[in-house]
């Protein structure tokens, strides 16, 4: 089995648009891909998604062991040709000072030989000191070659591989110009998801077309070829019977989630049924719902003027029916989001108001305990720290008295520095991202939850 990983010197090296086009060149040729995403991002994996026509699946050292990592790696390749993970940041980046958690521990745990993306721009004979820098670092990292992005013409590229040929070992597999169409568009949060480019399609044959031209994918799958993934039997959960049905917001406001988690409400027990708050004019018949995360405020006015699917959402709260809504899920429910001077109304179904800022709110890896008041806890007396992550640019206000948190924060912002979880009747809202590994099974208890309020009735179970 094949496997690739691209990284970096740096962030916004390119490696993200190389490897969206790699994905789609690969996959037009008639190869299966199975792409990967280290750490907890969901627009990259959309595209990465979008351009292998398959899944792609998260890697976060902060959600999971590294067994549970290899675990993961290996059965989602299994019925692949070709794994390709895009890692974050730069190789050797990562929080921990020793290394434990970058994309060269991943590379090494994973056994994957490294594909670096040089950002060659105003550079010659120093690219190669850094390559070797790069390399001499962690030797036990392998490298198995380069792709110069944003060369400056032939002449800038002949340097660039003169250098690379004379002072290190490593092939260039590839060189992309400057002026290359091999960019996705970016705004207030970084790269717009592919779910809500209407052109996404378009631009994944770009990328694919542009690296078919640039880089020798012959050369580059026979370096994959090097790789050490272990072909064994995968053992897939038996699946619970369907007994809940729960209806998942999905359209192109809300499309953050991990297919691993949706794959697990299924085997939990849940028959999944798919929405889109934006278009459809009514909920489908579910029994619970989980909003995932978004960029509502980029939709203002069309989830607004949506008044049969805000009424549905809010009389399903109402009535106690279970909901999980994680940050752009539950900015909708809130009353209304402002941003500047536009002030919307929204679902109404939560007693507080939503505000976007120029500035992040809350950003990176959250660590949190369950409050008395969860409403679908872990074993009772425990004290359990969970992993999750945050990112957000807005925020909380004019949030009635008397509420209750799901969460209390060791780490991160959540709602007010201290708590997050808003938790209305049976809804649990937060700005925290959960994640469903060994370190946090929030999906099982999740579905229990809905289906022990089923056989109630719906009855609520926190202050109103």
């Amino acid at each position: 089995m094949a496997g690739l990983y691209i990284s970096a010197a740096h962030k916004s090296s390119g490696k993200t648009s190389l490897s969206i086009g790699l994905c789609a060149a690969y996959s037009r040729s008639g190869i299966v891909v199975q792409p990967f995403k280290k750490g907890p991002d969901y627009i990259d994996p959309i595209w990465l998604s979008q351009a292998a026509e398959r899944p792609c699946i998260n890697l976060d050292f902060n959600t999971q062991d590294n067994q549970s990592l290899r675990s993961s790696f290996e059965r989602y390749s299994d019925q692949s040709q070709l794994s390709l993970i895009e890692g974050n940041k730069g190789l050797h980046d990562g929080m921990d000072i020793n290394g434990s958690d970058s994309n060269a521990a991943l590379a090494r745990l994973l056994e994957v030989p490294v594909i670096l993306v040089i950002d060659s721009s105003g550079m010659t004979r120093g690219v190669a000191s850094l390559i070797q820098g790069l390399h001499s670092f962690d030797p036990a990292v392998t490298i198995g070659g380069v792709v110069l992005n944003r060369v400056g013409g032939t002449r800038h590229e002949g340097k660039l591989r003169m250098a690379i040929d004379r002072y290190t070992d490593l092939p260039v597999v590839g060189a992309v110009p400057k002026l290359a169409e091999i960019s996705i568009i970016e705004r207030h949060l970084g790269l717009i998801p592919g779910n809500e480019d209407e052109d996404a399609i378009e631009r994944i044959d770009r990328l694919g077309s542009t690296v078919e031209q640039c880089i020798n994918l012959d050369q580059l799958f026979e370096i994959a070829g090097s790789s050490k993934i272990k072909k064994g039997v995968v053992v897939t959960p038996p699946l619970a019977p369907k007994e809940v049905s729960i209806g998942v917001a999905r359209d192109q406001v809300f499309g953050f989630y991990y297919q691993d988690d949706l794959e697990a409400l299924e085997r939990a027990g849940a028959k999944l049924h798919y929405f889109s708050p934006l278009s459809d004019p009514d909920l489908p018949p579910v029994d619970g719902i989980f909003i995932g995360g978004g960029f509502p405020e980029v939709h203002l006015e069309s989830l607004s003027a949506n008044h049969g699917m805000r009424e549905a959402i809010k009389a399903f709260i109402d009535s106690g029916k279970p909901v999980y809504a994680e940050c752009g899920g539950l900015m909708y429910l809130c009353r209304t989001i402002s941003w500047g001077e536009k002030k919307v109304e929204m679902a109404g179904a939560l007693p507080a108001d939503c505000r976007m800022h120029q500035r992040s709110r809350g950003r990176g890896y959250v660590r949190f305990r369950e409050s008395e008041a969860a409403p679908w806890p872990g074993a009772k007396g425990e004290r359990t720290e969970y992993p999750a992550h945050e990112f957000h640019y807005s925020s909380l206000e004019n949030i009635d008295s008397g509420v209750e948190y799901a969460y209390q924060l060791l780490r991160g912002t959540g709602i007010d520095g201290g708590h997050d979880g808003l938790l209305w009747k049976n809804c649990l809202a937060a700005y925290l991202h959960q994640r469903d590994t060994a370190a946090n099974r929030w999906v099982e208890r999740f579905v229990r939850f809905v289906r022990e309020k089923k056989s109630q009735g719906f009855r609520e179970t926190s202050k109103q």
